[in-house]
């Protein structure tokens, strides 16, 4: 990816200002006919783009896998939950467990064995234990839940030993791994699924249905967000010896909060993509960040250090803003707004907000609400909406999901649907692109937040295949055969839940 002649010399012109985040820029042109001085935006041009792809991974369908074997790396809160819920699915044999604590690995073997099912080969003990259960030649599937600097080491570790991939959020933390689990995923013909489990809520499915079949009109804009009060959480002391701590095993999420910009999009971005069919239709074409200033992280690394010589070195960091609010255009005109803010004291909010010509919906605050004109829908037609744009899969399995949990029971319908779809070759509702894309807002915003909020050109991960790329498959045609086992013992308290 060398930078050329033209590109050196502009970035030569803007100076250092212009090169910040955590990645450089590969083009940063002028308004034409003006000097690089003259700045009218910022543009970001990634030598993969010029690549065609080898194959297009959206809408693939990879061999039908009967019995989906899988390997689990990384075993806290999310892995360990991923686990016990996978436990109720039919058609899973799980192969492997992987932590580098041992007691997140027996923890989640004591899980297997209350299920009645057979445990799995432990891995634990080092930094790279994991790399052994992605050679292993008995595992379909790597099921990622790590620290987020380790999502694209492992993912492409994985699809390099002929592995599909289902990889927490995010997928990727910079372009450059966006770009690369991409090229990989189209070279290995292996899925790389970023498992975003908020497009799979209930509120969510039925919006995206609704919209799918007109009933908002034109859409004409969209609102997400992560509104998360985390701030207890992000400075709890991990407890190694326990696989449930409520922390972040070596401070991991702590430290990513040095990076300013929105590092944590794809829960409120994800659905509403879906919404507006991005990389199936349409394609986002820039987006501009601002973060403000931070009213809470550093403050209480200094009040904590005061205690306790632990948080001692935290005190040195130069922290995130509390809110950050990123505007992004699509190239039919669309907009979206995706806000971040897991500081300040507020309810959890993922907005979920969709205007359309003829209607619109918000989920949060509570109650949910649809409207077609100045009022909201009272509940009685609420009921009736419900009814009628409930999908087939909610149908299916939407009681047992949520009497198993995680969530309120949306993760258990994307570990469902991805055995499914695995099972029965079908194309899975989230891509590689989704993952590379909806992960690269991050570096993104923290380019355009360092750059005074200039605007950013969105990289187009399909490279021109979003023009033909068809819609997430909202039925089960072709799937829904994989069976649920008993979920009567089911506790959904054992899994995460959004507070």
């Amino acid at each position: 990816m060398a930078t050329d002649r033209r590109t050196f010399l502009k970035l030569s012109a803007l100076g250092a200002g212009a090169i910040a985040g955590s990645f450089l820029p590969r083009g940063v042109f002028a308004r034409e006919g003006g000097n690089a001085s003259e700045i009218s935006r910022l543009i970001m041009q990634e030598s993969y783009e010029t690549d065609l792809p080898v194959a297009n991974m959206c809408g693939f369908r990879a061999p039908k896998i009967p019995v989906v074997r899988i390997g689990f790396l990384g075993l806290g809160d999310r892995g360990g939950g991923a686990v016990e819920r996978m436990s109720y699915i039919d058609g899973v044999e799980i192969k492997a467990l992987n932590d580098k604590r041992e007691a997140a690995v027996k923890g989640s073997q004591q899980a297997l064995k209350d299920a009645g099912l057979p445990t799995a080969v432990g891995y634990f003990g080092h930094d790279d234990a994991w790399k052994a259960v992605c050679e292993r030649d008995d595992i379909d599937l790597i099921y990622i839940c790590t620290p987020w600097a380790l999502h694209t080491p492992m993912a492409l570790y994985a699809m390099e030993h002929g592995k599909h991939v289902a990889v927490e959020v995010p997928a990727a933390i910079t372009l450059d791994e966006a770009w690369r689990l991409v090229v990989m995923s189209e070279k290995t013909k292996k899925h790389c699924m970023m498992l975003e489990n908020c497009c799979y809520d209930f509120f969510e499915l039925l919006t995206l249905n609704m919209a799918r079949q007109g009933f908002f009109g034109e859409l004409v804009h969209a609102e997400g967000a992560y509104l998360h009060p985390l701030l207890d959480m992000n400075f709890t002391k991990p407890q190694d010896n326990q696989q449930y701590d409520n922390g972040y095993t070596d401070m991991w999420r702590l430290k990513q909060n040095a990076r300013n910009g929105n590092l944590y999009p794809t829960h409120g971005l994800g659905p509403v993509c879906q919404l507006m069919n991005i990389n199936r239709g349409d394609k986002m074409e820039y987006l501009t960040s601002m973060s403000g200033a931070d009213f809470g992280m550093a403050q209480k690394a200094a009040e904590l250090a005061l205690g306790d010589p632990f948080y001692r070195p935290f005190t040195d960091m130069t922290f995130r803003g509390n809110m950050n609010t990123t505007l992004i255009r699509t190239l039919k005109g669309r907009t979206l707004m995706i806000q971040h803010d897991v500081t300040s004291l507020r309810p959890y909010s993922r907005i979920h907000m969709l205007t359309g010509t003829q209607g619109m919906a918000r989920k949060y605050p509570h109650p949910e609400r649809i409207s077609r004109g100045h009022e909201w829908v009272d509940e009685k037609e609420m009921k009736k909406l419900e009814k009628k744009y409930t999908i087939k899969m909610v149908k299916k399995i939407g009681a047992m999901a949520k009497k198993v949990g995680g969530h309120g029971g949306m993760d258990f319908l994307m570990d469902w649907r991805l055995i499914d779809c695995l099972r029965n070759g079908l194309p899975l509702d989230q891509d590689v692109y989704d993952a590379a894309l909806w992960s690269a807002i991050s570096p993104l915003s923290e380019w355009s937040v360092a750059n005074r909020s200039n605007s950013v050109d969105v990289p187009d991960f399909t490279r021109g295949n979003w023009k033909v790329n068809a819609p997430v498959d909202l039925t089960l045609k072709g799937g829904g055969t994989t069976g649920v086992r008993d979920v009567s013992d089911a506790d959904s308290k054992k899994q995460l839940e959004v507070h």
